[in-house]
Order: C-alpha cells, then sequence, then structure tokens
C-alpha cells in the first residue's frame, strides 16, 4: 500500500515534530553523513589524539593512550592475517568485557572480517547455533565467565580438537570453524593463545599490507553480527555494515554533547549494541576515553572507577542505576565530575531518574532507543530535554532518519495513536544473515518493523507501549519467549509450554513457564530448572513455574498468553 508522507520543506530538512497530524517524522540532514569504514574512524581519533588516554581496564590492570592501542590492534591484525583470516570471513568474540574484545572489534574490521558478537551468558545449545548459521571461520574466546566454561563447551562442541593441530580444525558439529584462540594462560589441545596469535602479529606486520588492506574495504560493506531473536524462536544474524554503526554512534555522541574532553565509565557488555556502538564507537567517534570498571558489572566497581578515573559520563540500565544508587556506600564516592550518559533498555522510574540527576551529577543524562537491527538508536532524548520527556519517552528522532507508526493494514496513524513503529534510513541493517525470506518480512520498501507498538506526540517526542511479539526485557536483557518454549519443549516430560514475562521490582520483568505435563508424568520446578542448566542462558532460565492441566486457549486454538499473565500476576501478589 502506498504510504502518505507528509511534504516537508523544499530542501528535505528535518521534521522533527509530526506534520499534518500523522505519526511521521524525519531526521536532521543537516551534517552529511560519514562514508568512513570502522577502521578510518577509529584512524581518526589516533591521529588527533594520540597521547590521550584511549581506554582504561581497570580489572586487567591495562591502560593504553589512543596510539598504543592502536599498535595493539596493528598486532593482532596482522596475526589474523598470517592465520588466513580474509575479508568476509566470520570471526566470533566470546567473552566477557576485556581488552582482548575490543582488540578483535577493530582488528577484524581493519581487515574486512565480519566480527560475530556471542552472547558471554550462551551454553552448549545457542553457542551451536549461532557458530552454524553465520558459518564462524575462527573464535576467540575467554577461559571462563562466571559459571560458565567457555573452552570446555568448544571442547565438548568440538572433540576433535584433542587431535587437531592449531588452525586446522575440522569438527563435525562445527564444519566451518578451522581456529580456536583462547585468552588467558591456559595451553589446550588445538588451540592458540591470543598472546601467541598476538606474537605472530608482531613478526609478520607489513603496516603497507594493512593499510591496503583497509584502503580497500567500503563502507557499505559488512563489519558485524549480532544475534537476535523473534518469534520463530531461532536467533537470526543482525548483519550491520561499517556506515550503519559509525554513523548511529556519531549521532549518539552528537546527543550526549560528548567530546575528547570526556571519559566514559562502560559497565555495560561490549557483545551488545549498547557496549560497542553506544558506547565504544560512539567515544572513538570523538575521541573520548573509555572505563571500563570490571568483567561484569558491579556497582561498587562501576561507582569506584567513575570516582578514580574522573568519569564524566555513564551508561547502564535502570537495574544499574539502582544497583549503584542503592549501594551501601554510594555516599563515599565522588560522582561530581559526571554530567551526562546513556539509560536505555527499559524504561526508566521517574524516581529513579530524579535520584540520578541529583545524587549522581547526571543531569544531561539522556534516554534511547532502537533494536540492533536498525544499529541500533533510532530515537534518542537531549541533554536538554525536560526530565519528564527523559522518563515518559525515548526522545526525538535521529539525524537521517525516518519513522512511521502505522496500523495493521499499513496506513500512518494519527499522532497520539498507537500503532508500529517502522524504521527507514542509513541504519537499517544488510538483512538476517543466510535468512532472506526472514529479511523480507522484516523489510518492506526500505522499512524495518520493528514489532514495537509506540506513539508519537505532537512535538516529534516518542513513546513505547508495548511488544508486538511477546518479547519480555529482564533486567536490559532482550528475551525471546518462543526460544525458551522450542527448548523446553525438548524435556521428555513436557506436553506443552508457554512462556511469558511478569513484573519484577529488581529485573523489570521476570521470566515466566506455564507448563503442561504428559499424561501419567509428574516434574518440579528445581527439575525444569536443572534441564535448562548450562544449555541455555541464566536470564533465559524461568524463576517462575507452574504446573496446569490446560493453557487457556481461544477458540481457534491460540494460546492467551494475557490471561495467564493476569492470573500469574495476582497469585504473585497474593503470595
Amino acid at each position: 500500500m502506498a504510504m502518505q508522507i507528509p511534504a516537508g520543506d523544499a530542501d528535505n530538512s528535518a521534521l522533527i515534530a509530526p506534520k499534518n497530524g500523522l505519526s511521521y517524522v524525519r531526521g536532521s540532514t543537516r551534517v552529511a553523513l560519514s562514508e568512513q569504514t570502522v577502521e578510518q574512524l577509529f584512524s581518526s581519533a589516533v591521529q588527533r589524539f594520540p597521547e590521550r588516554s584511549a581506554v582504561v581496564f581497570r580489572e586487567q590492570g591495562i591502560r593504553w593512550s589512543w596510539r598504543a592501542l592502536a599498535e595493539q590492534i596493528n598486532l593482532l591484525a596482522a596475526g589474523l592475517i598470517a592465520l588466513g583470516i580474509v575479508k568476509g570471513d566470520r570471526v566470533g568474540i566470546w567473552s566477557p568485557n576485556r581488552a582482548e574484545w575490543l582488540l578483535t572489534q577493530f582488528a577484524t574490521a581493519q581487515i574486512g572480517a565480519v566480527m560475530v558478537n556471542i552472547n558471554p551468558a550462551y551454553r552448549l545449545a545457542e553457542l551451536e547455533y549461532a557458530l552454524k548459521l553465520v558459518g564462524c571461520k575462527a573464535i576467540i574466546a575467554a577461559e571462563r565467565f562466571k559459571s560458565s566454561m567457555y573452552l570446555e563447551m568448544l571442547q565438548e562442541l568440538a572433540p576433535e580438537l584433542a587431535q587437531a593441530q592449531p588452525g586446522e580444525l575440522h569438527a563435525a558439529r562445527l564444519p566451518d570453524l578451522r581456529t580456536v584462540i583462547c585468552m588467558g594462560e591456559a595451553q589446550m589441545p588445538g588451540m592458540l593463545s591470543f598472546a601467541s596469535v598476538m606474537e605472530q602479529g608482531r613478526t609478520t606486520l607489513d603496516m603497507a599490507q594493512l593499510d591496503a588492506i583497509s584502503a580497500a574495504l567500503a563502507c557499505d560493506e559488512p563489519v558485524n553480527i549480532q544475534f537476535t531473536s523473534g518469534t520463530t524462536g531461532n536467533p537470526k544474524g543482525a548483519t550491520l555494515t561499517h556506515r550503519n554503526i559509525v554513523n548511529n554512534a556519531r549521532s549518539i555522541a552528537q546527543a550526549m554533547r560528548l567530546s575528547e574532553q570526556d571519559t566514559l565509565c562502560i559497565p555495560v557488555p561490549l557483545y551488545h549494541c549498547f557496549g560497542m556502538v553506544l558506547a565504544v564507537l560512539a567515544c572513538v567517534s570523538v575521541g573520548a576515553g573509555m572505563v571500563f570498571p570490571g568483567e561484569a558489572f558491579d556497582p561498587a566497581a562501576t561507582l569506584a572507577a567513575v570516582a578514580e578515573e574522573r568519569c564524566t559520563a555513564l551508561h547502564g540500565v535502570p537495574t544499574m542505576f539502582i544497583a549503584e544508587l542503592d549501594h551501601p556506600d554510594f555516599a563515599t564516592y565522588d560522582l561530581s565530575r559526571l554530567r551526562t550518559g546513556i539509560m536505555a533498555g527499559s524504561p526508566c522510574p521517574i524516581e529513579t531518574m530524579k535520584r540520578v540527576v541529583s545524587q549522581m551529577h547526571l543531569a544531561e543524562i539522556t534516554i534511547a532507543y532502537g533494536m540492533t537491527e536498525t544499529s541500533p538508536v533510532s530515537f534518542q532524548s537531549s541533554t536538554t530535554d525536560p526530565l519528564d520527556k527523559r522518563t515518559t519517552t525515548v526522545g526525538r528522532i535521529q539525524p537521517h532518519l525516518e519513522v512511521k507508526i502505522v496500523d495493521e493494514l499499513g496506513r500512518i496513524v494519527p499522532v497520539g495513536v498507537t500503532g508500529e513503529l517502522c524504521t527507514k534510513g542509513y541504519s537499517v541493517m544488510l538483512g538476517y544473515w543466510g535468512d532472506a525470506a526472514k529479511t523480507r518480512e522484516s523489510i518492506i520498501d526500505g522499512w524495518m518493523h520493528t514489532g514495537d507498538l509506540a506513539t508519537l506526540d505532537a512535538d516529534g517526542y516518542c513513546n513505547i507501549v508495548g511488544r508486538l511479539k511477546d518479547m519480555l526485557i529482564r533486567g536490559g536483557e532482550n528475551i525471546y519467549p518462543r526460544e525458551i518454549e522450542e527448548f523446553l519443549f525438548r524435556h521428555p516430560k513436557i506436553q506443552s509450554v508457554q512462556v511469558f514475562g511478569v513484573p519484577d521490582p529488581k529485573y523489570g520483568e521476570e521470566v515466566c513457564a506455564w507448563i503442561v505435563l504428559r499424561p501419567g508424568e509428574q516434574a518440579s520446578a528445581d527439575e525444569i530448572r536443572e534441564f535448562c542448566r548450562d544449555q541455555i542462558a541464566h536470564y533465559k532460565v524461568p524463576k517462575h513455574i507452574r504446573f496446569v492441566e490446560e493453557l487457556p486457549m481461544t477458540v481457534t486454538g491460540k494460546a492467551q498468553k494475557f490471561v495467564m499473565r493476569e492470573q500469574m500476576v495476582r497469585a504473585l501478589k497474593e503470595g
């Protein structure tokens, strides 16, 4: 159906506020889009600020200037080339927030490889699916993280490692994987150590070769794959280009008024767009310093990093800010230099936002909204927006993007009316890796259909009011019930299952499962959770499990999740 797009000014300038009463907005085009690759964006920061502090990894005791960071990246890039990694090869990174992650991000971009972000919480089934879906040729993995023993899981999926020469793996379950690179001190059969790859790079480094490879890259080529799920339950590989993420990072930094004078504390995970784009690339785009408090979020470590590293900016999901504010030693940390940052991932309670502004000095903190498939940010508040707009909305349209809110027939709805949010512009992904059908379903005439229900007000501020899909958000983590349902269906005692979210005071939402057992079977909630353990990420394991005789259904046989949710919320309130 043809869209009735409101006419803008003759020079195609911004349409920040809806026109003619229709829910359509268009971002400013005053500043031209960048045609830089990730490597060019990074090199620009190195050239401008070679001796300034680029990054601090406090837990690892690492401090690098922009020049020193570039030197490390060059070594890894040369090492990967020596291993036979070429343009277009997929290289997985499976690690918490460590220096090796950052080096991998820029080294792969420098040589035209496609970095594949693997969630640190993934377990066996998820890891195997992800690696096979995109055909990873190499994976760089930490030794372990919390209760996840990464190298042991890789050995379980690829027992051939025990007899393989490093770099020459041939595994039945992972047919494309050739090289496993492990961080840390361990010497593992069939694997290369990260240090040895860096040393190989040192002996083979040819800057002329690296420069020639980088110069041949185009900004519209893929640089990153991030996994996201949908109604089918299987993870999909959102494929992002240099142009996607470079321009999004620049717009994000602009909205925060970030500059080389700023230092950003980054407790959010690198594997997610929040860490990789909203934090790292936003900093690189202006030369701001980066501080990583630790491998994973810890409120005390974050507060200490802000105070001791004199940070001016801080990112986080609402639950992180709440944990920091409620820390018993909160008052002992000097946060007076804080100014800005981003809160995203889930809606922020207005009282929390007031405390963040008054007690953490974050008077210019911004709110951002987007999705992985749009690189990710489409809407962001500004540092000068009124506080109520930063708590009740996700801000206004980003530059060079278009958004429309449509009804079920694809018609743009009036201002204030709920509909599905669709995004168009440079930020829309190339597509889902190896899945043309799903790509066609999601991107129609250039419009990314987000599945989110939203409204636009008369000033162009967007409010996310719900989800077409049944995704729930637990502590900033997007969780797709269908994925958990399909996994639980593997349990021999389960006949049918429905998964949905219920409100939770700490995480915003928690995972709940209603289960119908097969006739004659008995099971306990602990048994179901044990079945999940080490197979799916810990945050996907249902906290609330109810065994029922039957599920509430419509006359056409569709499960009524809203009925289950209402009943479960009532039961939890009654204790």
